[in-house]
């Protein structure tokens, strides 16, 4: 089962000091995010002073983020995601990446060939300085960047590493262990899953699963959409093993 997922990027890097203004959300690697500035009273439009407003919600929450433990997902390059995990057991890291093993016969014998699923991504947990350790060895993981989410606050760009919740996380690592089964990875998100009906799986393979349900090349499955960055589909599940979320049967 060869997947093929390309790392996903975006192209409003520039956009910082002004110009095009980027989309409302995005993705992109690059480095830690800029501190902000409070706006003097001089340079409010309303001639008040910020320094005691409250800060906007998305700011409130990106700081709490950095002090709180996640699942962060993290590019490499030339396909050396494996290598960057590997090193990050050795140094007691929790870390993710999705691995196949197969049996291929070469010079006639029997060799197990291990393989990512998912090119050029692995996740990392622990607090944003914690994982900022690693991102920035450029000694020993120069080729790791985070993932960044850019979001519009006004006329200014936040830029926030991308955090993967713990069920998507949990449902991803579901998805890829199913060795043998039709699923599927995208690294773009597959639009008829974004508006299908929120589940969960409650039995067979992908038991514990929680997506959007959809008809996908002519069956009915459940797919795991991450932010932008890829979106993992189930083999066909049955009807009598969904629930929607809010525990009704489907």
């Amino acid at each position: 089962m060869d997947m093929n997922v390309a790392e996903h990027t975006s192209n409003d890097e520039s956009t910082h000091g002004g110009g095009v203004n980027p989309p409302c959300t995005g993705l992109t690697p690059d480095a830690l995010p800029e501190v902000q500035q409070p706006v003097s009273a001089e340079n409010s439009p309303t001639g008040v002073s910020t320094r005691n407003a409250p800060l906007p919600k998305a700011i409130q929450e990106a700081r709490r983020a950095v002090r709180t433990p996640h699942w962060y997902a993290l590019r490499t390059t030339y396909g050396r995601e494996m290598k960057a995990y590997e090193y990050l057991l050795k140094n007691n890291v929790q870390a993710y990446c999705s691995i196949s093993v197969r049996v291929k016969l070469i010079g006639g014998k029997q060799v197990k060939v291990e393989k990512s699923l998912l090119p050029n991504i692995l996740f990392v947990y622990g607090t944003e300085e914690e994982v900022s350790r690693y991102v920035y060895d450029n000694v020993n993981l120069p080729y790791v960047r985070f993932y960044y989410r850019h979001t519009h606050i006004g006329s200014q760009i936040q830029k926030s590493p991308l955090i993967v919740p713990d069920q998507q996380m949990k449902s991803l690592r579901i998805i890829a262990s199913a060795e043998g089964e039709d699923v599927f990875f995208s690294n773009t998100d597959i639009p008829k899953f974004s508006t299908g009906q929120r589940v969960r799986i409650t039995s067979g393979t992908f038991a514990g699963v929680e997506g959007r349900v959809a008809r996908f090349h002519g069956q009915q499955r459940v797919a795991v959409q991450i932010d932008g960055l890829l979106t993992a589909v189930t083999a066909y599940v049955p009807k009598a093993y969904l629930v929607q979320l809010d525990g009704d049967a489907v």
